[in-house]
């Protein structure tokens, strides 16, 4: 077979997959789960099987665990983040005038002048903004409320995902083994160096990554609230989810924070400064020790990718895509660097060797000389 004929065959069936994927994205969320699942905690299922625990009874264990957690934090935290987005769409309005009311007060003259000579109504455009965005995520909630957290996908997810997750872990060593034995045999050896570099770039993300959003979510979301900001949970758990984009989550959770500390406190500096603090301790503790540690020193994934992955994939799929974006953008950046690979070391980079030998023999002749004319 040529290698035209493999291409084309594979290329064909990632096309069908996508579109299997594409017609079944109404049902796929509790088994993409799972499965996301079940690749997050294979690790620790290896390690308790290791000290001697049977797989079957590793398995059970880690996901009882699991899912008492989950439970137990979603019981506690669903309520009170209903209520805080809920006051936080309804306030926020008036914190963005309040804010436009301090810079006001406090921004310098030629600022002010700036702004005056240019002829916006910052006031206004900043309250129709603050508006929308308000509505925005009312309607977001709503749509969540409604759409793929409706009872229904919210029982499936309670349900399908723990069974479906305890399966693949049970049987992630064999399941890998099988697959393996399907892989071409002329093949075999380079697609298994490429399934370890993009199994290393996924568990750099998915496990390290989602670690690191887990315990800077929660540090954030606790400190915040001990230093007694209005909708310190909210904001600390969005900044936590945000980390996975490298400086999004500080970013957008400090000036989330910061500004509201500013309507809240003023002018009370020692709280201000301390929910700024809040968030530079938490950059100080991911950069040296979460990162580092959980993480390693790359991935692969470069942050402009991996939001266009996510815009794409939440667009194509929904929140099925939201899942699969960073599992395959990984795996893209991995393929696309081998093909990048393969293209340099080919003869459409290099060239032939005797077009190659012509045109070092062109380029090494000296440059003929200039005839001037005579006057």
């Amino acid at each position: 077979m040529t290698l035209h004929r493999q291409v084309l065959i594979w290329l064909a069936a990632l096309a069908a997959l996508i579109a299997v994927m594409w017609l079944l994205s109404a049902i796929l969320l509790p088994f993409i789960a799972g499965l996301v699942l079940a690749y997050f905690l294979d690790p620790v299922a290896d390690a308790l099987e290791r000290h001697g625990l049977p797989r079957l009874a590793a398995t059970g264990l880690i996901l009882l665990t699991a899912i008492f957690i989950l439970t137990t934090a979603l019981v506690i935290l669903v309520p009170v983040l209903n209520e805080q987005l809920a006051r936080f769409a309804d306030d926020l309005p008036s914190l963005i005038e309040s804010l436009v009311a301090r810079f006001d007060e406090f921004a310098p003259l030629w600022m002010k002048e700036l702004v005056a000579n240019s002829g916006a109504n910052v006031q206004g455009s900043i309250t129709e903004v603050a508006g929308k965005a308000a509505g925005w995520i009312v309607s977001l909630l709503s749509s969540i409320l409604s759409g793929g957290m409706a009872l229904v996908n919210l029982l499936s997810l309670m349900v399908v995902t723990p069974i479906v997750a305890f399966y693949l872990l049970v049987d992630w060593d064999s399941m890998i083994a099988k697959v393996d034995s399907w892989l071409p045999r002329d093949h075999a050896d380079v697609l298994r160096q490429l399934a370890r570099q993009i199994d290393a770039a996924m568990a750099g993300f998915i496990r390290g990554q989602g670690s690191v959003c887990l315990l800077l979510g929660a540090f954030y979301a606790v400190a915040l609230s001990l230093a007694g900001l209005k909708f310190g949970l909210a904001i600390g758990l969005l900044a936590g989810f945000l980390t996975f984009i490298p400086y999004a989550g500080a970013l957008i959770g400090g000036v989330l924070a910061i500004g509201v500390g500013l309507v809240q406190f003023w002018p009370d500096y020692v709280s201000i400064l301390m929910i700024a603090g809040i968030f530079a301790l938490g950059q100080f503790i991911e950069g040296n020790f979460l990162s580092p540690k959980l993480v390693g020193k790359s991935v692969g994934l470069h942050p402009v990718w991996l939001m266009f992955a996510l815009f794409a994939f939440g667009y194509v799929f929904g929140f099925v895509g939201l899942l699969l974006a960073v599992p395959m953008a990984a795996a893209a950046g991995v393929l696309v660097r081998f093909a990048l690979g393969q293209y340099l070391q080919s003869p459409l980079y290099l060239g032939t060797g005797a077009q190659a030998a012509a045109a070092a023999s062109v380029l090494s002749q000296p440059d003929p000389p200039v005839k001037r004319k005579r006057r």
